[in-house]
């Protein structure tokens, strides 16, 4: 079976780490994904984390990218609610200019962070309040350079134009959300480390086709593989995700309880918490590969984005190398890969 595999890092800070640190491990682990053969490698935008160091994707992405030859870098994603679709538009119009054909850009709803965060990134600037698929919409046309005459932004481009257009990507956890991607003709990339309800996932996928998406579904696992099962759930241990449901209506997700907590507390309205366990995918690499092919065959899932919950340097190295398409060339494996 024919399905590609790529790689989002969240730029963890490991125990007694700076953050300098961290981003030094992403640049080493996204050019150690190129010779392992992954086709993409993505970074994720966070706020005031003291866990992760990824904040802007555009500046690391730029960086990645010059340290790197042949592999496709991009966001995994920016979080547009807080941004003008125009600065996005011309920020990843300047990267594709800069690296034709190797630039991604996806993007996310999600806040990356609690809402002070939010609240600083609007703090002192001109950002109106946009309905995030309205957003999407007028980035969308950016990008393409094909804003309506009765716009009222007719007339502006996104400079420079590159020779060659991102590859576009919105990620999400709902049919809705496939089903906007397939209306602008974008990839979809189903968090499932997020939304583990493999319903959910099945009907996002429906959805995406019923729409007659243009591009492909993708998932996005939290993954977690070891040359032997008991390794892997050492590695994988009991994870746990929590979700704030707000009197509003609003969900977020997060992955601890005193994040969830504190996001509650500074979201300044009534809100409940629920935990369950995380959607880890763990197991030796066949284990992992089995998985990937049911995906694949039942749900026609074109590519796999693997993010790795492991809190060791070692063992998240281990596991996206045993994981990689260089890997089963190797061992001589199932060509399952393109």
């Amino acid at each position: 079976m024919a399905y590609r595999l790529g790689i989002l890092d969240q730029s963890p800070m490991f125990e007694g780490k700076t953050g300098a640190y961290a981003l030094r491990r992403t640049v080493e682990l996204a050019q150690k994904a190129e010779q392992w053969g992954y086709g993409r490698f993505w970074v994720s935008e966070h706020h005031n984390s003291d866990a992760v160091a990824g904040s802007s994707p555009e500046i690391l992405i730029s960086h990645v990218l010059a340290k790197t030859e042949t592999i496709r870098v991009g966001s995994g994603g920016v979080m547009l609610q807080h941004y003008s679709p125009y600065k996005v538009a011309e920020n990843f119009n300047l990267l594709a200019s800069l690296a034709p054909g190797r630039v991604d850009l996806g993007i996310g709803k999600a806040p990356g962070g609690l809402p002070l965060s939010t609240k600083a990134l609007n703090y002192g600037s001109a950002n109106q309040e946009i309905a995030f698929e309205e957003r999407l919409v007028l980035l969308n046309e950016l990008l393409a350079d094909s804003l309506a005459e009765n716009h009222l932004l007719s007339g502006i481009q996104a400079t420079p134009l590159p020779p060659e257009k991102t590859e576009n990507f919105l990620l999400g956890a709902s049919p809705g959300s496939a089903e906007l991607a397939a209306s602008l003709g974008w990839n979809f990339v189903y968090a499932l480390f997020i939304n583990s309800d493999a319903a959910v996932l099945e009907k996002a996928a429906e959805a995406y086709r019923n729409k007659n998406g243009s591009g492909r579904v993708l998932v996005a696992a939290a993954v977690v593989a070891a040359p032997t099962e008991e390794e892997a759930s050492r590695l994988a241990g009991d994870k746990k995700i929590y979700k704030v449901h707000l009197e509003s209506g609003r969900t977020v997700t997060l992955v601890s309880a005193e994040s969830a907590e504190e996001f509650g507390r500074q979201a300044g309205e009534p809100f409940t918490t629920s935990v369950q366990d995380a959607n880890v995918l763990k197991g030796t690499p066949q284990t992992i590969r089995r998985i990937f092919d049911d995906f694949h065959q039942r749900l026609g899932i074109a590519e796999f984005i693997l993010h790795t919950p492991i809190e060791t340097e070692e063992g998240r190295l281990q596991s996206f190398e045993l994981l990689s398409p260089l890997h089963a060339q190797n061992k001589k494996e199932e060509d399952i890969y393109v």
